[in-house]
């Protein structure tokens, strides 16, 4: 409400008993002069009066800009140090906007589950999930995720990130052209290596004489697990490599699968669901019964490894070469975390040639994508951060601080490429990565494989054919009861 000022003017009268004439005059010049000094101060106050409503009114004006440009946006995402990145880049999107962000960060072990179980209540808890890939089939099927097709397309999403990266982080159903997602943390299963263990002269000119040829970055997993066995020495607390087990989870079916893919065997047929005669045929036993030789090279205790695991028995010394997601890289590559740092390299899955001859080269995909939650009471603000998310200089910062760009133009730059030791690792694994089952049902098949191959790799209980047999098989009637062959 304006405030209003009333204006009071003082008439000074002058009573006088007049004797003469000039008496008169002289007293008619003072009343005149006395009005015209009252006239000129009211006129001032006037002035002044109108310069404070218009100063508060600005006030006013400049308050109410910026609230509307203000609020607070809420995202979740896992406990990680990728999450502290992505709270730390978007302190410049507060900076622009005025927008406060607040990324909540839940354990690893319980953060799908929690996200999940918000979403099918339909509870307004956060604006922005930076949600599992695996995930966007039962988020989006669900309602819970909002359709970006249209702003993808409308901001030129599709030109400037990777075609892979929006395929498996943002896609569904696959090959559909419908978005759910902008990919936040690209990631892939890679390695890291103690370089001078493998240039070490002895162990090059003993392992050339013992498998026939030069002791290197792995050339293809047949490789990888001859370098394994050569540095295997269980008495002196040496082992061959630090790879997963069982964790419950992912761990152990995110290993499975990229040896299967590399063997020439696959998961199943994504666009029929059909997976018997896929999932358990011989090229995708070989993959499995890869997995069970190299398990064998692990550190004791090793079933139920996952990142912690494997990082901790590199920088104790105890393995020359570790898998690990490249978030978990970063570890590795300081020398307050790692005695090891300034001799520790970094490489992709290695290819390998299948019994059909054919050369592959796959790493099972890690990471996730930023997707709009249906019932946040701010997508304007998330949208408004999707915005700026994109663009290509806050991308630059992003993979400056740590994160996993899949932004095209950041992955092939210098900057990036030469910021850390594993970024060209990194660069090549978005290249060749591929995921496991996106549809709603994929946590079943998931812990559908950790329970019937698991056991095969990690203590020899039955074979791998019998494993993938078992797998298929359930695989096939849970497909069956979702109504995926009606």
């Amino acid at each position: 409400m304006k405030s209003k000022w009333s204006i009071a003017i003082a008439v000074v009268l002058a009573v006088a008993l007049v004797v003469t004439l000039s008496m008169i005059g002289c007293k008619t010049t003072e009343t005149a002069e006395t009005t015209a000094a009252a006239e000129t101060t009211a006129a001032a106050e006037t002035t002044a009066a109108a310069e404070t409503t218009a100063a508060a009114e600005t006030t006013a004006a400049a308050e109410e800009t910026t609230a509307a440009a203000g609020g607070t946006l809420k995202i979740v995402w896992a406990q990680w140090a990728p999450a502290d990145y992505l709270q730390k880049l978007s302190e410049g999107f507060t900076a622009e906007t005025g927008i406060t962000v607040i990324v909540e960060q839940i354990p690893w072990d319980t953060f799908v589950q929690k996200y999940n179980t918000e979403m099918i209540a339909q509870n307004p808890t956060w604006d922005i999930i930076v949600g599992d890939s695996q995930d966007v089939g039962a988020m989006s099927t669900g309602g819970h995720y909002v359709n970006l097709t249209q702003w993808i397309k409308d901001n030129g999403v599709l030109d400037s990130f990777t075609p892979a990266s929006m395929t498996y982080y943002a896609e569904y159903p696959k090959g559909a052209g419908e978005y759910w997602g902008i990919p936040v943390e690209g990631d892939a299963l890679g390695w890291s290596y103690r370089k001078d263990l493998f240039e070490d002269p002895e162990n090059m000119a003993a392992f050339e004489e013992e498998y026939g040829y030069p002791l290197d970055i792995p050339v293809s997993w047949d490789a990888l697990l001859d370098i394994a066995e050569f540095f295997h020495d269980p008495d002196n607390n040496q082992y061959g490599v630090a790879i997963y087990g069982d964790n419950g989870y992912d761990s152990m079916v995110m290993f499975a699968e990229q040896v299967i893919w590399a063997y020439g065997g696959d998961l199943g047929d994504y666009s029929t669901n059909q997976v018997e005669g896929i999932l358990n045929s011989q090229a995708s036993v070989d993959g499995i019964e890869y997995y069970n030789k190299l398990f064998k090279f692990n550190p004791p205790a090793f079933n139920d490894a996952f990142f912690i695991h494997t990082n901790d028995a590199f920088v104790a010394g105890q393995v020359p070469m570790a898998t690990n997601y490249f978030a978990f890289f970063p570890g590795l590559a300081n020398e307050a975390t790692n005695p090891y740092a300034a001799d520790t390299g970094y490489f992709v899955c290695p290819p390998q040639k299948g019994r059909d001859g054919v050369e592959r080269q796959f790493a099972a995909l890690g990471g996730q994508a930023a997707s709009v939650v249906t019932y946040s009471p701010n997508q304007d603000l998330a949208f408004k951060w999707l915005e700026w998310f994109i663009r290509a200089d806050v991308q630059l910062e992003w993979a400056k601080l740590g994160g996993y760009t899949c932004h095209a133009e950041t992955l092939a730059s210098d900057e990036f490429l030469n910021a850390t030791p594993y970024n060209p690792a990194f660069a090549k694994s978005m290249e060749i990565f591929k995921d496991f089952w996106a549809v709603p049902e994929y946590s079943e098949l998931l812990k559908t494989m950790s329970a019937t191959v698991g056991p095969y790799v990690i203590s020899d209980t039955g074979t791998a054919q019998e494993a993938l047999d078992a797998c298929a098989a359930e695989w096939t009637r849970i497909f069956t009861d979702a109504g995926y062959y009606d």
